[in-house]
């Protein structure tokens, strides 16, 4: 199962006015486990980005005159994504975005490219009614660590929502690359007859014995007799 983990930072909050995708970040997993083979772009969105937008990602329009537009990215962005599943957070924002940047270059819709998009924040939702499900809330409840996150960073928060998925999902504890399966060894588990070993058996002393028929006793006393251990017309042994 091949799943990719996707977030994208923008000059704004609506993209049906002109705003534009100026980062998109993507962490790949395969079968539950971080493969390593990440995708990551900084874009120039041909506009200025928000004052506001800026405070959250820190992009500044400077930083990103020189970057790539979306239209040389586009193809290496899709083939990278086809087929696969994409999980964002809010995926209608990213999604929506995306399309936006598709439709300009008479592409096809981003959802007609990928096998299905799961959105991470409806999921938390149903998991967690009521309170606070922002990527930052589920990181402190999920014990995930983001202290790095001092701005939003989409490749860095796609890597955060992939331990958070995990985690919703009770999948294991944390996502690492195993080196073994990364390397393609196959791990082989050496069978070991048990009849070689001579297991010790220690005998209870006289104080253990007393200890232990006393234990029984009360027990007993106060199943009322109904002990399922205790043989019929037998009472435990008192020293």
């Amino acid at each position: 199962m091949r799943q990719i983990f996707l977030d994208t930072e923008t000059t704004g909050l609506n993209a049906e006015s002109g705003d534009r995708i100026i980062e998109i970040g993507c962490v790949e997993m395969l079968n539950r486990r971080l493969s390593g083979r990440n995708l990551h772009f900084y874009l120039n969105p041909e506009r200025p980005n928000h004052e506001d937008a800026v405070r959250i990602h820190g992009l500044t329009d400077e930083f990103l005159a020189d970057k790539p537009l979306f239209a040389s990215i586009a193809d290496e962005l899709m083939d990278y994504l086809a087929g696969a599943e994409i999980l964002a957070h809010n995926a209608a924002f990213d999604v929506g975005f995306l399309n936006a940047e598709l439709k300009r270059l008479g592409r096809p819709s981003f959802e007609s490219q990928v096998s299905q998009v799961t959105d991470t924040l409806l999921m938390a939702r149903e998991m967690f009614p009521g309170k606070s499900n922002s990527l930052d809330a589920l990181c402190k409840r999920l014990e995930v660590d983001n202290a790095s996150r001092s701005l939003h960073g989409a490749l860095l928060d796609a890597g955060l929502l992939a331990e958070v998925y995990i985690r919703m999902t009770r999948g294991q504890d944390s996502l690492v690359i195993d080196e073994v399966e990364a390397a393609g060894a196959e791990v082989t588990l050496e069978s070991i007859d048990l009849s070689a070993f001579a297991l010790p058996v220690i005998a209870a002393d006289a104080a253990e014995a007393q200890a232990h028929a006393k234990l029984i006793a009360e027990l007993d006393k106060a199943s009322g007799g109904k002990t399922v251990w205790k043989a019929p017309g037998a009472e435990p042994a008192m020293a």
